[in-house]
């Protein structure tokens, strides 16, 4: 709803405590009452900046579907498209998107060894390059996880790519940690790095996260850290590497793992930490994002003197979210689903929080939503409109969701029209 003099209103009793049990769409603003005022710049921007919607939709296409929809309500908008990702899914089209960059195919393995082709990007005339660990080895690939598939995935596909990306000399390598189908806390990516994880007998070790159980020491190379690059890994869960809320009991049955298989990569990954603190003199198991992408970025920090980041700080920085925002008059992003987990790194709370602190009204559209975020989303003045199951045409039902909530904010006006100056 458009108050007078350009400012965004929320209706004064309208919240919703039981969202999730409602498939019904519509527009919440859990700020009751409260005017958020409209910034006076007069070009009348509005940035689109959503992540993917998990399963259905990308970044980019979301962003596309979304602009659509705001175009059906105001045709005289200036839309800006900014597709975001936490360094999961679609990280690496985001941090490419509308910038000059090289794309760069590599031939490398999946999560089970099968050969395949996987992109990596070269930016800033190659003084950058984003990697994407879900393109290489991720989880996308594994067409029916079992528990099986679950004990043999490896990362040793993106250690392939990192070495050739490594190969093109730039200054700082990021790489979007996510999606994946392992749990084998990055030792895959240390094996083509060059070190070797040996078993009791003096062999090599098999690949997987279930095998790091039988792991009695790990031989590094001659030069331990890769030479020139910063590695950064861009986390998308706080996760550490072991406990309730590690790499294998909170995701490992997202991967196919039963109760048995859990706790032997909950095992395999307190064998890999005595290890690495033993023969690598390296403790990094409890770094927030340690136990992201099944351990991968523990993996990254012991093995390649990488540094973690959250994912979504990451990416507002790459592509230039805050100068985005300085610009706009409304910002609409959205996700899958908005959870506690939306505000722990996550794009959504990212955006939502950068808004707040501008002031500039923010619309947030998902296809479903946790009560506790709801509230939340509410305390920083944000509108939510839910978009419901995607069905058949996910990117015509995100369009529709997101004029249906444009015409419910400005209630026919356009929001954009500068007040008295």
């Amino acid at each position: 709803m458009l108050a007078p003099h350009g400012r965004l209103r929320s209706p004064p009793d309208l919240l919703w405590l039981q969202l999730d049990s409602h498939p019904t769409t519509g527009l919440a603003l859990a700020a009751r009452g409260e005017n958020i005022e409209v910034p006076g710049a007069l070009d009348g921007r509005i940035l689109i900046a959503p992540t993917a919607f998990k399963g259905t939709l990308s970044p980019a296409a979301a962003a596309r579907a979304m602009a659509r929809g705001v175009a059906r309500a105001w045709p005289s908008s200036d839309l800006r498209l900014l597709p975001l990702s936490d360094g999961g899914d679609g990280f690496l089209e985001a941090t490419l998107h509308g910038r000059r960059h090289h794309l760069v195919w590599t031939e490398a393995e999946d999560a089970l060894g099968r050969p395949h082709r996987v992109p990596w990007g070269s930016l800033d005339g190659g003084r950058l390059a984003v990697l994407e660990l879900a393109r290489a080895v991720g989880i996308a690939g594994v067409l029916s996880p079992t528990p099986r598939s679950a004990a043999i995935s490896g990362t040793e596909g993106l250690g392939v790519v990192l070495t050739a990306a490594l190969a093109t000399a730039p200054q700082r390598l990021v790489i979007g940690l996510g999606g994946s189908a392992s749990t084998d806390g990055g030792v895959g990516v240390a094996r083509r790095l060059g070190y070797r994880l040996l078993d009791r007998t003096g062999g090599d070790l098999r690949p997987g996260g279930a095998a790091l159980a039988e792991l009695d020491r790990i031989v590094a190379p001659a030069q331990r850290r890769p030479a020139g690059a910063e590695i950064v890994g861009a986390y998308d869960v706080t996760a550490p590497l072991l406990g309730p809320s590690g790499a294998a009991r909170v995701f490992g049955p997202q991967k196919g793992a039963d109760a048995a298989t859990v706790s032997e990569l909950e095992a395999g990954l307190e064998r890999l930490r005595r290890v690495v603190a033993r023969d690598l003199l390296a403790e990094a198991a409890d770094l927030p994002g340690a136990g992201a992408a099944g351990g991968a970025g523990f993996g990254l920090v012991a093995f390649c003197g990488a540094r973690l980041v959250p994912g979504a700080e990451l990416v507002a920085e790459l592509v230039g979210l805050d100068s985005e925002l300085d610009l706009a008059r409304l910002v609409v992003t959205g996700e899958g689903r908005v959870d506690r987990q939306s505000f722990a790194g996550k794009v959504v709370g990212e955006v939502v929080r950068r808004a707040h602190r501008r002031g500039l009204p923010c619309l947030v559209v998902a296809g479903s939503v946790d009560p506790s975020a709801a509230l939340q989303l509410g305390t920083l003045g944000a509108a939510l409109h839910l978009c419901g199951a995607p069905g058949h045409a996910p990117e015509r039902t995100l369009e529709q969701a997101v004029h249906a909530a444009c015409g419910e904010l400005a209630e026919g006006d356009d929001p954009l029209r500068p007040g008295p100056q």
